[in-house]
C-alpha cells in the first residue's frame, strides 16, 4: 500500500461524501495504491448511513465508527494506527482534491527526502488563496496575531506562490510517512480541537524533520465545517496558545502570552459594548475563562 489517506468525520454528511468522491476521481487511473480511512466521531446528523453507501461503492474505503466523539487528534490516532500505506495524508472532511493534488503531493514528497511533512495549497470556495502555513507562534507572531491583523499582512498564516520550507502548515492536509508520524507519537490527544497540527510540527521541528508547503497540489478548504458556531474557533484558540505556551515555552513566555490574551479580551469586549455588538462581548468573555 502506497498512501493511505485519513479523514475525520463529525456531523458532515455531505461534504465528506463530496469529499471522499474527489480523491476517488482524482486518482482515477493513477498507480497509486490507496486506501481510505473514514473515522467517524459519533456524528448525529446521516453520516454514517451516508458513509456506509460509499464503503459499498468504492473497496478503497474502510469506515471506523466511534461511539463518542472523541476529537481530532485523537481520531487520527486512530485511523494511522489502523492504516497500511507508507505514506498517510490527513485530510480534513471539508476539504475537495481539485486535479491530480494527491498524486503530485505523494510524488513530491518521493522525490524530496528532505521533506518530511508536506501541506498543499489551500483555497477558499471561490478559488482565493487561504492562509494555510505560518510560522511557529513565538511572542512577536502571537502579538501580530492578535493585535496586526497578521495573516492580512503576511506576518503570521499566508499563502506562498513558491514551494518552501516552513514552520507549519494546516492540518487540514498533512502528507508524511507513517513512521514519521508515530516517531513523534502521533498527535498530542490532550488537545480535542485546534492547534494539534501546530504542536505534532513543532515537535517535529525539534526531531529533526522538516516541514514543506507544496503550492502546486491545490485542494478547496471550506474550513470550520464541525465547529458548530463562529464563537468556537477564536475560543479554542485561546485554549490553543495556553496549552502550546505552558507545554513548551518558559513560564515568563507564559506570563507575557497571558497579559496579550488578556488585553485582547479587554478590547475586544470593550468594543462590543461600545458597538452593541453582543457576539463580540459574549465569545472574548468565554475565551477569558481558559487564560489560567
Amino acid at each position: 500500500m502506497d498512501l493511505s489517506i485519513i479523514i475525520v468525520s463529525y456531523n458532515t454528511s455531505q461534504i465528506t461524501k463530496e469529499c471522499i468522491e474527489s480523491i476517488i476521481l482524482s486518482l482515477q487511473g493513477s498507480e497509486t495504491k490507496y486506501e481510505i480511512i473514514v473515522i467517524d466521531n459519533d456524528s448525529s446528523d446521516d453520516s454514517i448511513e451516508q458513509l456506509k453507501i460509499l464503503n459499498s461503492k468504492y473497496k478503497q474505503i474502510q469506515l471506523i465508527e466511534n461511539d463518542k466523539n472523541i476529537g481530532f487528534g485523537s481520531a487520527n490516532n486512530l485511523g494511522v494506527k489502523k492504516s497500511k500505506g507508507e505514506y498517510i495524508l490527513l485530510l480534513n472532511s471539508d476539504t475537495v482534491v481539485l486535479n491530480s493534488a494527491v498524486e503530485k503531493l505523494l510524488e513530491f514528497a518521493k522525490a524530496n527526502s528532505q521533506a518530511h511533512f508536506v501541506g498543499g495549497k489551500l483555497l477558499n470556495t471561490n478559488r482565493t488563496p487561504q492562509p494555510s502555513t505560518a510560522p511557529f507562534y513565538s511572542l512577536p507572531v502571537v502579538f501580530a496575531a492578535l493585535f496586526l491583523k497578521g495573516d492580512y499582512w503576511g506576518l503570521t498564516r499566508s499563502s506562498p506562490v513558491k514551494t518552501r520550507r516552513v514552520g507549519w502548515v494546516s492540518g487540514a492536509c498533512i502528507l508524511t510517512k507513517k513512521n514519521y508520524f508515530e516517531k513523534l507519537g502521533g498527535f498530542d490527544e490532550d488537545v480535542f480541537l485546534y492547534m494539534e497540527e501546530v504542536d505534532l510540527l513543532y515537535r517535529a521541528k525539534q526531531a529533526g524533520f522538516n516541514t514543506y508547503f507544496f503550492p502546486e497540489a491545490q485542494f478547496i478548504h471550506v474550513g470550520f465545517a464541525s465547529s458548530g458556531s463562529r464563537s468556537k474557533p477564536i475560543i479554542q484558540v485561546f485554549k490553543g496558545f495556553m496549552y502550546l505556551y505552558k507545554k513548551h515555552y518558559s513560564p515568563t513566555s507564559q506570563s507575557i502570552l497571558k497579559t496579550m490574551l488578556q488585553l485582547k479580551v479587554a478590547v475586544s469586549v470593550f468594543i462590543g459594548r461600545v458597538t452593541k455588538n453582543q457576539y463580540l462581548i459574549n465569545t472574548y468573555e468565554e475565551a477569558k475563562t481558559f487564560i489560567k
